[in-house]
């Protein structure tokens, strides 16, 4: 069949050609749908809220107390200087404070407070309220699938070196 296209090849160049290449592309989608999360995380948190990024790090901190800003660093994928300014945010906020390793003066570990634990219960709450909210178009195995793939996507990169 050189020459000519698949029946589904034709089927996805029509359907790009109605719906717009953009329609097709996985990063497009992404974004898309990350925007989607992202407003209606904010909106969820309210003006006083914590971004995704800084409730990302307060749930690190609560499940491995003892983590290290460097070690919170690599598992969010960020840049350590840009983790100090969020790790400072929520010492202020009182949801954990910074304690040091012994033997390694120049490591800080973070332990989450009483505080702190009790407001990342409330948040989880409200974040998990805001995925089903976004995610209320997906059945339970839809959105399993979803984190299946994305989990996968992620650590591909992540053993690549990347």
């Amino acid at each position: 069949m050189s020459g000519s296209l698949a029946r589904s090849d034709r089927d996805d160049v029509a359907r790009a050609r109605t719906d717009g290449a953009l329609e097709t592309l996985v990063g497009y989608n992404l974004k898309r749908a990350y925007m989607l999360f992202q407003t209606d995380f904010r909106e969820t948190m309210g003006d006083d809220g914590l971004t995704p990024r800084s409730f990302s790090a307060l749930s690190l901190v609560v499940e491995r107390p003892g983590i290290t800003q460097s070690d919170v660093s690599r598992c969010l994928g960020i840049e350590r200087s840009g983790l100090v300014a969020m790790i400072d945010d929520l010492e202020r906020r009182g949801h954990l404070r910074r304690v040091p390793v012994p033997g390694d003066r120049r490591v800080q570990a973070l332990q989450a407070t009483p505080d702190g634990c009790a407001a990342y219960d409330r948040m989880l709450a409200e974040v998990r309220a805001h995925e089903a909210r976004v995610l209320a178009t997906l059945d339970a195995d839809e959105r399993e699938t979803l984190v299946t793939l994305l989990r996968k996507l992620r650590t591909a990169r992540k053993d690549q070196g990347e």
